[in-house]
């Protein structure tokens, strides 16, 4: 997000910032583009613009990345192919939480699978071409694309013609269970829309995105003890976890990621003098330094990092270049949670918008706000430990799937081993709560699509989005 002036003044007293205590003087102004540009050079002065040459090349027919090929008899991407390969052999069964019409981009692809499976389907992709061992390789090079109808569409979307499919094998004597399909075949058990409200749909669908990223991977031999995530179904719990010691090099690992952490509390003076009433472009500008400080911490995160040696630095500024906003808002929703729903919002509460800045709020910014008043209670209800957060924080900012990376099967790798991880950590502490580790994974696909929803969020809203989250946040909790 662009920070480049504050917008004008939308009422309240007080000119200037005569009731803020001034900000300390090593803090330096708000960066262009979101960035302090003299912290990314450091890291690579070289790398932070890459060449795009995507208008010579094809693109791929589901969310419009660069086409690697031909794939299942359509032109599509790595990323799509995976993905359409991974939701057939696994027969899976995704809900949509909105009208089954959600855009697909190389930036949307992600939040929503049933929308993205359909339009693999309805562009022609062919499951037949899929290899039934799960191996690399199509099973026909000459399989083309196919036109399906609806209804056959419909009946792979609900997974009845899994069901089908599984019926026809069983009758014929089939009982090997052993291909990566049928291990995480799901045909038999009920569907979720019968069991699930729409939002906890809506939950999984998220977790099973991040899940599925390991089906069918090996676990590193540190780990072959840990009970499989992939058990996890969203169709019933599950089963509580047997009582054992935390894995020695798990330890080490979550120590090495908490030393890399800066706990300490927020630097940016956010305190005011009794009666002064904030104007929308000092809350604005408080804003524009909060979001400052907490990407430096960012940025000297990735320096203390245990793994720091193992990528190029084009790697890490590739991956703090896409996931900056998300690092920022799980911290803020974390470890500098009682500072932002407490003395941010004492801040924010001495601000009044003006009638045009009510009426101009965007449905983009109310969306913006419901989804950020969810996650905080989500949040507050699981406590997340600091050590569950640098765990959750390195898995988020380990993304393969960002476009421009060098080394993309090594950060698949790093990804998994803070995956398992976490799982490990999560099940050792919280042994009565065996929920507890999918319903931590399911936040970091919500707080990735709120960061994407607030770069469409009129800058000048910003300091009425934060009002109106923060009240309701702090309001709420008083009354438990």
């Amino acid at each position: 997000m662009e920070r480049d002036e504050p917008p004008p003044s939308g009422g309240g007293g007080g000119g200037g910032s005569a009731g803020f205590l001034e900000p300390p003087a090593a803090l330096p102004p708000p960066p262009r583009n979101g960035f302090c540009q003299d912290e990314l050079a450091e890291l690579d002065p070289g790398t932070i613009s890459v060449s795009d040459d995507r208008a010579e090349q094809r693109t791929c027919l589901i969310c419009g990345d660069r086409a690697t090929g031909l794939h299942y008899g359509i032109i599509s991407c790595e990323g799509c192919k995976g993905f359409f390969k991974r939701s057939i052999c696994n027969k899976r069964v995704y809900r949509c939480s909105r009208d089954k019409n959600c855009v697909m981009s190389r930036k949307q692809r992600n939040r929503c699978q049933y929308c993205r499976l359909l339009k693999c389907l309805q562009m022609g992709m062919n499951r037949k071409a899929i290899r039934e061992d799960g191996m690399p390789g199509g099973r026909n090079k000459s399989i083309g694309p196919v036109q399906i109808s609806e209804e056959e569409i419909e009946r792979i979307m609900s997974g009845q013609e899994f069901e089908e499919e599984a019926n026809h094998w069983s009758n014929h004597g089939d009982s090997d269970h052993s291909s990566p399909g049928n291990r995480a075949s799901e045909s038999n058990q009920p569907s979720p829309g019968s069991t699930l409200s729409s939002s906890r749909s809506a939950e999984l669908n998220g977790f099973m995105a991040f899940r599925e990223q390991y089906m069918g991977m090996s676990v590193p031999p540190h780990y072959q003890y840990i009970p499989h995530l992939f058990s996890y179904s969203g169709h019933s719990p599950l089963l509580p976890p047997q009582a054992r010691s935390l894995d020695p090099q798990s330890y080490s690992l979550i120590h090495q990621l908490l030393s890399a952490e800066d706990l300490e509390p927020l630097g940016t003076p956010m305190l005011i003098e009794d009666g002064y009433a904030v104007t929308q472009a000092e809350l604005f500008a408080l804003l524009c330094r909060l979001a400052d400080e907490l990407l430096f911490r960012q940025i000297a995160w990735i320096k203390k990092l245990p793994f720091f040696c193992e990528l190029s630095i084009k790697d890490y500024t590739c991956l703090l270049s896409s996931t900056w906003q998300e690092l920022i808002l799980l911290s803020s929703l974390t470890v500098y949670s009682k500072q932002i729903f407490g003395e941010l919002a004492d801040v924010t509460a001495k601000y009044s918008p003006s009638d045009e800045e009510l009426h101009r709020f965007s449905d983009e910014g109310m969306e913006v706000i419901e989804r950020l008043i969810y996650l905080y209670h989500k949040f507050h209800q699981l406590k997340v430990s600091n050590e569950e957060y640098a765990c959750m924080k390195a898995i988020n900012f380990l993304n393969q799937d960002i476009r421009g990376l060098t080394s993309a099967s090594q950060l698949e790798q790093l990804n998994k081993r803070y995956w398992y991880i976490c799982q490990d950590f999560t099940e050792y502490k919280y042994t009565h709560q065996p929920n507890r580790f999918p319903d931590l994974m399911m936040c970091l696909p919500e707080i990735r699509y709120i960061a994407g929803k607030m770069v469409n969020v009129p800058l000048e809203q910003l300091p009425l989005l934060f009002k109106v989250v923060l009240h309701s946040c702090k309001t709420s909790v008083g009354k438990e």
